[in-house]
C-alpha cells in the first residue's frame, strides 16, 4: 500500500512538473516548487546559512548577488564560476573580473556540504546561487520573489568568456548594453540590475581613470561631482592602493533601497559603468529617475529582472549534472 501511495506522487509531480530535456531560454524548464518533494528543506537550509554568512559580514550580501551575476553571464546560469581549475577545466576564477574581486564561495561551499548530507547529489550549485542571490536581498532590505529552480550544473568552464562577457565598469554605455543584449536582456533589466550596486564596494583600481583619467587627456571625468571626487581621490590615489575599498552607494551602503539612483542623478556614482546610465542614454536616465522616486516601482522590476537573468541559458532535464563539490565536476 505504502509502495503503492508513493507511485501515485511520483506520478502526480511528474504530470505537474515541466518536462525539461535540453537547454532553453524560457521559465519553462524551471519552476519554485521543484524541491519540494526530493529535498523539502532546501530553502530553508540555503537561508539559514546565508543570514549567518550576512550577519558575520554585511559585505557578504553584495558578493553573493555579484557571484549569482558574473556566472549567468558566462554560458548562463550554471555554477561554471565556482570551479577551480583541474584536468580540462581552467577555471574563470583567474578571469579579469573575477580575480582578487568576486568572493562568497566558501560560502557556496558551506551550504553545498548541508544539502549532501541533508539530501546527497539532490541540490545544484547553480541553485544554491540563485537561492543565495534572492536571499542576500531580503536580509538587506530588498525585495524578494519566488525563485525558480531545477538547474543543474555545467561539466565545464570558460576563461575566455568570463573576460569577455561581464560588463566591465570603464565600458562604455553601448558597450554594456550590448553585453545585456546578447544575454537576452533589455535596457529595463541593465538599470534594474544596476541597483544592486546600492550594497557592495569596489576598489579603487576600477574606478581610478574616472578621477585621474589616465589613458586620456590628463583631465578628470566632469560627470563626478567635484566634491565627491576629491573625497575619492584621498584614498585612492594616482597610483598605489589599488585594492582600497568604497562603498558603491556611500548614503546607505548596506541597506538595499534607491539611493544609488539618486546618487547617479547627483552625479555621485562611483564607477564610471554606473553613471553612463545618466549621462549617455534618454532611456536609461528616465528609468533611473524613475527609480529614484519610487522605490517599489524599483523593487519590482528588479525581483523581475532577476529571475530574468536567473533563467540565462540554465542546463535542465538530464544536461550537465548535480556537482558533489560545488568546485569540482564529478568524478
Amino acid at each position: 500500500m505504502a509502495n503503492f501511495i508513493s507511485i501515485i506522487m511520483l506520478v502526480i509531480l511528474l504530470a505537474s512538473a515541466p518536462l525539461c530535456f535540453s537547454r532553453k531560454t524560457s521559465t519553462d524548464c524551471l519552476y519554485p516548487q521543484f524541491y519540494d518533494h526530493s529535498c523539502p528543506n532546501a530553502i530553508q537550509i540555503v537561508k539559514s546559512i546565508v543570514s549567518s554568512a550576512v550577519a558575520r559580514d554585511t559585505r557578504m550580501a553584495a558578493s553573493l548577488l555579484r557571484l549569482h551575476f558574473h556566472d549567468c553571464f558566462v554560458k548562463g546560469c550554471d555554477a561554471s564560476i565556482l570551479l577551480d581549475s583541474s584536468g580540462s577545466v581552467i577555471s574563470e576564477k583567474s578571469s579579469n573580473p573575477n580575480r582578487k574581486s568576486v568572493r562568497g564561495y566558501g560560502v557556496i561551499d558551506q551550504i553545498k556540504s548541508a544539502l549532501e548530507l541533508e539530501c546527497p547529489q539532490t541540490v545544484s550549485c547553480a541553485d544554491i546561487m540563485a537561492l543565495a542571490a534572492r536571499d542576500s536581498t531580503v536580509l538587506t532590505g530588498g525585495p524578494s520573489w519566488d525563485v525558480p529552480l531545477g538547474r543543474r550544473d555545467s561539466r565545464g568552464a570558460s576563461l575566455s568568456g568570463s573576460n569577455n562577457n561581464i560588463p566591465a565598469p570603464n565600458n562604455t554605455f553601448q558597450t554594456i548594453l550590448i553585453k545585456f543584449k546578447l544575454q537576452g536582456l533589455d535596457i529595463v533589466d541593465l538599470v534594474a540590475l544596476s541597483g544592486s550596486h546600492t550594497i557592495g564596494k569596489s576598489r579603487c583600481v576600477s574606478f581610478r581613470q574616472r578621477l585621474y583619467n589616465q589613458s586620456g587627456d590628463g583631465q578628470p571625468d566632469y560627470a563626478l561631482d567635484q566634491y565627491y571626487m576629491e573625497k575619492l581621490k584621498n584614498q585612492c590615489p594616482r597610483s598605489g592602493g589599488d585594492q582600497n575599498l568604497f562603498n558603491l552607494d556611500f548614503v546607505s551602503p548596506t541597506k538595499f533601497d534607491n539611493s544609488y539612483f539618486k546618487n547617479l542623478l547627483a552625479s555621485e556614482g562611483l564607477l564610471n559603468s554606473d553613471q553612463v546610465l545618466v549621462t549617455k542614454n534618454e532611456a536609461s536616465l528616465e528609468l533611473v529617475r524613475r527609480y529614484a522616486e519610487d522605490t517599489e516601482e524599483f523593487f519590482e522590476q528588479f525581483a523581475k529582472s532577476m529571475v530574468k537573468m536567473g533563467n540565462i541559458f540554465p542546463l535542465t532535464g538530464l544536461a550537465g549534472e548535480i556537482r558533489k563539490s560545488c568546485r569540482n565536476i564529478n568524478a
